[in-house]
């Protein structure tokens, strides 16, 4: 069995890959900077205090571990100083932590927003070009080629994961397109694992979902098959009637791409 240091433990996901792995490691470490907020250990589980932002932390943290799956740091979007500690300088101790321990795989939460200003009009595959729809995407960019060069300079098996819209069911018309079920994220997850032979991977982290607009297509590498689909709540999400902006409609990123918007969208092809 694998041992697996997971963070953001306490995070929108963390939970659901926490119950999720349970009884399918030699060792789930659980790493946080504050352990008031992971609660009492379960069997199997070890809690570790740790701030991304001490690289002397990580690397305690990582000690004997063979799997890291990152889900820590600022997971949507703020000032550019907040997004620069956790998720720049906090992604950056990550990778090298683990290159310094001899970590065998590190599974990097990315994000859909890295590719977020390409118009929904366009079914994006795994080789577009980045396209952050704000600071967060950048950041997200950032990790994906961080991770890239750490899997191609120093050996390490890397995935990056492009997460859609995790939600317990889909909100709004965009989430039909983008989400991401907390079953379908757990099988994801287990299935980085799990990869016997991998150098390096982008995998869109997405449900099977009817009106899907990227291909998942590289999936495959991993056996990754995803079971839940978000048409099934159709009705519901129509009901609900939530109004997307004119900027936030066109493109992938949705109300990212509309936050703070002041360009030309006519120019944005």
């Amino acid at each position: 069995m694998t041992s697996v240091l997971l963070t953001g433990a306490a995070g929108r996901i963390g939970p659901t890959i926490r119950d999720g792995l349970r009884g399918r490691c030699s060792l789930l470490r659980i790493s946080h900077h504050s352990l008031d907020r992971l609660g009492a250990a379960a069997p199997g589980e070890e809690l570790n205090r740790a701030d991304l932002c001490s690289l002397a932390d990580m690397e305690a943290a990582m000690e004997g571990i063979d799997v890291v799956v990152h889900m820590g740091g600022r997971g949507t979007e703020a000032e550019w100083e907040v997004i620069h500690e956790k998720n720049i300088v906090g992604t950056y101790n990550v990778f090298e932590a683990a290159r310094r321990q001899k970590v065998r795989r590190v599974i990097y939460a990315s994000s859909h927003h890295a590719v977020g200003f390409y118009r929904r009009s366009n079914t994006l595959d795994l080789n577009v070009a980045p396209r952050p729809d704000g600071p967060y995407g950048v950041s997200k960019v950032f990790g994906e080629a961080l991770g890239r060069m750490y899997a191609d300079k120093h050996g390490m098996s890397v995935v990056s994961l492009r997460i859609g819209a995790f939600r317990q069911k889909p909100e709004d018309i965009r989430h039909l397109s983008v989400w991401l079920s907390p079953r379908d994220c757990l099988q994801l997850i287990v299935k980085c694992i799990e990869a016997p032979d991998l150098h390096y991977a982008v995998i869109y982290g997405i449900s099977n979902n009817t009106r899907s607009i990227w291909d998942n297509s590289g999936a495959a590498l991993i056996g990754y098959k995803p079971e839940d689909d978000a048409e099934v709540y159709l009705e519901e999400v129509l009901q609900k009637g939530t109004p997307e902006g004119d900027i936030a409609a066109v493109f992938h990123g949705g109300h990212f791409c509309q936050m703070d918007f002041d360009g030309d969208s006519s120019r944005i092809d």
